[in-house]
């Protein structure tokens, strides 16, 4: 190993030696370390060090030796994990490297979705070395009986990327996956590898719960990091908000000019799509030169802009977070990020993606698409360097996914309940699972619950006469194996070319309201629809035009409690960075109009203007919470002065704006804010039995209520997915009302939807501030973005960016000088 590394002119690295040296002492640990720094090396190193150890003769060839012949069964050693199939791919051709350079004969495959016919091969009969798959692929192999004996040899479990599946329930499938592995082979070693956390230490009590003391392994420090901004010119009209940015175009240009290879992120597809469509326009070098990436785009385009990454063909990649995790692109000279990036870990990611090689510093050049986010940046860049991130919380207790994994395993060999449940609650997400939870979840299994048990679709596990919960039925077991996974359709119909392939997909909401001959923009092009069709969009390339750009629900980023709280101190600290001094008169208005936002005071302003008064609110807490208050706030002050109310939110705070004219004052806030009996009203401002039933229709799908068509049929449209859903829900309410399913709906509104949690924090926080209340006949650089918010929901004949420009010009005008 120390040969080989020092014919490419490398040192092994502190942190590299100390994972060899524990996972050959037999140890599991998780492993924090930036991407480019060595960390798959790191976390191979011990099981190719084990061979190597086992295998005298092995030397470093002169040459690669090409790749071995198939293993006979029963070979595999390495199981790598990966959240994403894009990045297996590149893991794949990473750990072969060093395996054919130190000359072992190790086969390495991939078992995902885009795996090839010799991989998939190679998985299901156990005949590779080295396996990397993900999450979903792993709980496809546990479904069949005769992989238990192949994953019961394995040495090593690697989990990359680790934080990326922490918070959701990707991360909990993994969990009991995991769980069962250990079942397997209790001597199994696994390392997890995650970039900084807020929230390590339960980070590696999630990962490995049966080793409270497992090590935490440090790798090198975070890279060096600058962030520079594209500032607005001294006399240049900068909007207050509701843009895209483009009016940035020709200083974007420029940078991408000034590099040889760079990426360009966006935050949502719609606007990468938008980006890519107005640089296109420009481009002065040869089209192909410019790509395009993000999640709805057919897995052929994405790899062919990663290839041209690699082999520097493409100059600029406009991506969203499809580019986010470690794809190695060593050629990247520069990242450029389009408006904030809401989160201080989300743009350190961004930020590594250029100059991705041990050393190199990380750079990301930031686009502002409107004033304040310029007070972001700034803030991003203060948390970083106080070392201050997000944390990712841990689901628990999701029962659909313990639901469908109960049916994998009873297709993978089927299991006994009492050590099925011995062995669930040796996982993080499930050690406080209760016996009548485990009883629901079992006749859920087994009948669907009390009111279903009457349908033979719902029967999926059988108990035989041995006490062991099998699956009997051929089309469960064929439709179970086709919806394993946690991952949330969101209705999408493909989009096809009628003379060639496939482009990607967008949602049936989007495509439904368009009739034949209507122009969209997609995957770079413009696109001209033909006709719709079995859940396939077929079009033709446009030869003239333009089209509009479909929108994918839940596409917008939320800023994150981290960069919030320090956004908000930046606003009364020292103008010591370009961002607040190139918006020092903007802040200087919002003072002399009203006072600005700081840690310890509520900024509250009270406005009245032609159409009514409107209530502003700035707590700071991001826009799912102040989406929670502000329904919150319409019933606590309804019940004090009935009335109707309209409500807008943002990532800063809230407004409200009552039908009726009212008077409201310090008193009557500080009553509104009080935490006391916060569910009980949540409950009654909040329909709360709709956003149940949308939370449920993801639920069911998961624990496999809503089994997907089968091969050779045409798939369900969204409509009748919500339909099938929607009849369930209203099914178990009237029949089954304590199903454990509707319970979990509700749960995670109030958690995911509605964060109760960080609502709770928020009035706590709120209540033991200073008020300052400021009653306003004019708009405030604070305010306007919130009233501008307001206004989509409204009924007009205008285009809502035109209303909100000239709105904007109107203030600036008044408020010059």
């Amino acid at each position: 190993m120390r040969a080989w590394f020092e014919a490419q002119g490398w040192t092994a690295a502190p942190f590299q030696r100390e994972v060899w040296k524990r996972y050959l002492a037999g140890e599991s640990g998780l492993l924090q370390t930036p991407t480019g720094s060595g960390k798959t090396l790191a976390a191979i190193g011990g099981p190719l060090l084990e061979a190597l150890a086992s295998t005298p003769r092995a030397a470093v060839p002169a040459t690669p030796r090409k790749r071995p012949a198939p293993r006979p069964p029963g070979s595999l050693k390495v199981l790598w994990i990966t959240p994403l199939r894009a990045l297996a791919v590149d893991t794949t051709r990473a750990l072969r490297a060093p395996i054919e350079a130190l000359g072992l004969d190790w086969v390495v495959a991939m078992r995902t979705g885009d795996a090839s016919a010799r991989d998939r091969r190679l998985a299901r009969s156990g005949q590779a070395d080295v396996l990397v798959t993900t999450p979903e692929s792993l709980s496809l192999l546990l479904s069949y009986a005769d992989t238990a004996p192949q994953l019961a040899q394995l040495q090593c479990v690697v989990v990359d990327e680790w934080h990326e599946l922490l918070g959701n329930k990707r991360g909990v499938l993994l969990q009991l996956a995991l769980a069962r592995l250990r079942r397997l082979n209790p001597a199994l070693r696994i390392w997890g590898v995650s970039a900084t956390l807020g929230n390590l230490d339960e980070a590696r009590d999630a990962l490995l719960p049966h080793l409270p003391d497992a090590p935490l392994v440090a790798g090198v420090a975070p890279k060096r990091f600058t962030l520079d901004t594209l500032l607005p010119g001294e006399d240049e009209r900068f909007p207050w908000g509701g843009h895209l940015g483009l009016a940035q175009l020709p200083r974007v240009l420029e940078r991408l000019m000034a590099e040889r290879t760079s990426l360009l992120f966006a935050n949502t597809r719609s606007q990468a799509e938008l980006w890519h469509r107005a640089l296109s326009a420009v481009w002065p070098e040869a089209p192909e030169t410019l790509a395009l990436h993000h999640g709805s785009l057919d897995p052929k385009l994405r790899a062919a802009a990663e290839d041209g990454l690699r082999d520097g063909s493409i100059r600029c990649v406009v991506a969203t977070s499809s580019l986010d995790l470690g794809v190695d692109f060593p050629a990247v000279d520069q990242v450029l990020q389009i408006g904030s990036p809401k989160g201080v870990s989300r743009l350190l990611q961004r930020a590594g993606r250029a100059r991705h090689r041990p050393g190199e510093a990380g750079h990301v050049v930031c686009v502002p698409t409107h004033a304040l986010e310029l007070v972001e940046y700034a803030a991003a860049r203060a948390a970083v360097a106080a070392g201050t991130i997000e944390s990712r919380p841990p689901p628990v207790l999701s029962l659909d996914v313990l639901a469908q994994h109960c049916v994998t395993l009873a297709l993978g060999g089927g299991f006994e309940a009492e050590a099925l449940l011995d062995e669930v609650r040796d996982t993080h997400a499930f050690r406080t699972l209760d016996a009548a939870a485990w009883r629901a979840v079992i006749d859920f299994v087994v009948q669907g619950g009390t009111a279903l048990a009457h349908y033979p679709d719902f029967r999926r596990v059988v108990r035989g006469e041995d006490g062991v919960y099998r699956v009997e039925d051929r089309r469960i077991a064929l439709r179970h194996r086709l919806s394993i996974g946690t991952i949330a359709s969101d209705g999408s119909v493909r989009v096809k070319l009628m003379r060639g392939g496939g482009l990607g997909s967008v949602e049936e909401s989007f495509i439904g309201r368009l009739r034949p001959r209507d122009r969209f923009q997609f995957a770079g092009r413009t696109l001209e629809l033909v006709r719709l069709e079995d859940m396939t969009a077929y079009v033709r390339v446009a030869k003239s035009g333009s089209g509009t750009v479909p929108k994918w629900s839940g596409g917008r980023m939320a800023l994150s409690g981290t960069l919030a709280h320090e956004v908000e101190r930046l606003f009364e600290a020292p103008r010591d960075v370009p961002e607040l001094r190139s918006i020092g008169r903007l802040l200087d208005l919002q003072q002399r109009l009203s006072a600005l936002p700081a840690p310890g005071r509520l900024l509250v302003e009270w406005i009245h203007v032609r159409g009514g008064r409107h209530l502003f609110l700035y707590p700071f807490a991001g826009r799912q919470v102040h989406e929670g208050l502000a329904a919150l706030w319409s019933l606590r002050w309804g019940r004090r002065h009935p009335n109707s109310f309209t409500f807008a939110a943002n990532d800063y705070g809230l407004v409200l704006s009552p039908a009726q004219e009212v008077e409201l004052d310090g008193d009557d806030i500080a009553a509104l804010l009080t935490p006391d009996a916060l569910l009980e009203d949540l409950r009654e401002s909040l329909n709360l039995a709709e956003l149940a039933r949308r939370q449920f229709r993801d639920i069911a799908r998961v624990a496999g209520l809503l089994p997907p068509s089968l091969p050779g049929r045409a798939p369900r449209s969204m409509r009748q997915l919500q339909a099938s859903s929607g009849l369930l829900f209203d099914v178990l309410r009237r029949h089954d009302p304590d199903h454990m399913l509707l319970a979990l709906a509700e749960r995670e509104v109030f958690a995911a939807q509605l964060e109760v949690v960080r609502l709770r924090e928020t009035l706590e926080d709120c209540s033991g501030r200073t008020l300052a209340l400021h009653a306003l006949k004019t708009f405030t650089p604070m305010s306007f973005p919130l009233w501008a918010e307001s206004l989509r929901g409204q009924l007009s004949t205008e285009d809502w960016r035109t209303r909100v420009q000239r709105a904007a010009a109107q203030l600036e005008k008044r408020n010059r000088g």
